[in-house]
């Protein structure tokens, strides 16, 4: 059984880092003792090592070790020994232009498919684990090999999802940019997540987890609900 936690963000308020997720990382890791191997490769203003100390203690309060892929001489070797990884956020298109060169897009999507490898990510961390990045916020400052990326869901997500507009602002909203992706891609739908949320994947079914319903985008200008904790087939949204 596929397991995957892809969360929206890393905060949510004024809380810590990762403070309103504890509840959702045990919910994938079961509070079983294991070392998560953690890719820190979305950061860009700031170090590997530092982003490590950022999300260290938060597992090990939890209960968990974590040690960072860039410690390790073979990264492909490390993720085919790991029983879980949690991938950080940051920038989306670095993220995956880093995983890529490290040959480890594709050992890491079949090891999740085949429920070999659990998988967590936050914001960029769970952009990478839909087919693409098209529905990422993130500017491209580098680019990847291709935009397809893990496939762990099906479908494309949008997290940090904010509706509307701020006062005095002139460009697009993120309804209008979700509409433009489906507009041009019309076969396809999205989920758009706000800041605390999180898509639960168990095989072919998911949870949104948190207090926010997800938001369901099936065409421009149309979309539903999905309440929170209301379990529901993944192929339900259609993907690429």
């Amino acid at each position: 059984m596929t397991q995957a936690l892809l969360m929206s963000s890393s905060r949510m308020g004024n809380l810590g880092y990762l403070e309103h997720a504890h509840d959702q990382i045990h919910r994938l890791l079961k509070q079983q003792q294991q070392t998560v191997l953690f890719i820190p490769y979305a950061a860009v203003a700031f170090s590997f090592d530092d982003f490590e100390d950022i999300v260290r203690p938060v597992f090990k309060s939890l209960g968990y070790q974590l040690k960072s892929i860039h410690h390790v001489s073979d990264p492909v070797a490390a993720v085919k020994q790991a029983d879980a990884i949690a991938v950080g956020g940051g920038n989306t298109f670095a993220l995956l232009k880093r995983l890529y060169d490290a040959q480890l897009v594709d050992v890491i999507s079949q090891r999740v498919k085949q429920n070999e490898l659990a998988y967590m990510g936050w914001s960029a961390g769970s952009n990478v684990a839909t087919p693409s990045l098209r529905t990422t916020n993130d500017m491209p400052i580098v680019q990847p090999p291709s935009f397809k990326a893990l496939s762990i869901a099906p479908f494309q997500i949008n997290p940090h999802f904010i509706p509307g507009k701020p006062a005095g602002h002139n460009g697009e909203s993120r309804e209008e940019r979700l509409n433009e992706f489906l507009t041009m891609n019309p076969t396809e739908e999205l989920l758009a997540l706000y800041e605390g949320s999180a898509l639960f994947i168990e095989d072919e079914f998911g949870t949104i987890l948190g207090e926010k319903s997800g938001l369901w985008f099936k065409a421009p200008n149309q979309r539903d609900e999905i309440a929170a904790n209301q379990r529901f087939a993944l192929n339900m949204i259609k993907g690429a």
